[in-house]
């Protein structure tokens, strides 16, 4: 599974911190930033968003609370990005959810971000009737508009 990782400036640290860890186990393409200069984290959403399904399978996004880089993110055709906070939430975006993003907050604890991002990473869609019709709708909406 190919797995890409960005954040704007206030994510940095984490996300350096994360894809260490994560290249042990995954193929990691990093999309930005590479340092702590201030800069606009929808850049850095886009940029990741519009290689899902392309050059990667699934992606992690961290900005200063998660919020504006998943708002972002969703605006890409085909993210489904989930801003989460805990390990139930991270499982719960791929189990009935089948979101292929997730973001979070740089002060989110290193051990909780490897912990909701391993959960994220290998839980799989639940392929449930009522998971399945709402995420057709919501792909139905996102064609016609």
């Amino acid at each position: 599974m190919k797995v890409g990782i960005a954040s704007d400036h206030r994510g940095y640290a984490l996300k350096q911190k994360l894809l260490e860890e994560l290249k042990k186990t995954y193929e990691m393409i990093d999309y930005g930033t590479n340092n702590e200069e201030s800069t606009d984290y929808p850049i850095y959403a886009f940029r990741l968003g519009e290689q899902i399904g392309k050059e990667i399978d699934k992606g992690i996004l961290i900005c200063g609370t998660g919020i504006g880089i998943s708002i972002a993110a969703n605006k890409v055709k085909g993210v489904r990005c989930a801003k989460v906070s805990t390990k139930e939430e991270a499982e719960l975006a791929r189990l009935h959810n089948n979101a292929n993003v997730i973001a979070f907050g740089e002060k989110t604890e290193l051990s909780l971000a490897q912990e909701m991002v391993n959960i994220f990473l290998t839980t799989d869609f639940s392929y449930g009737e009522r998971h399945m019709r709402r995420i057709k709708e919501i792909e139905e909406y996102e064609h016609d508009h």
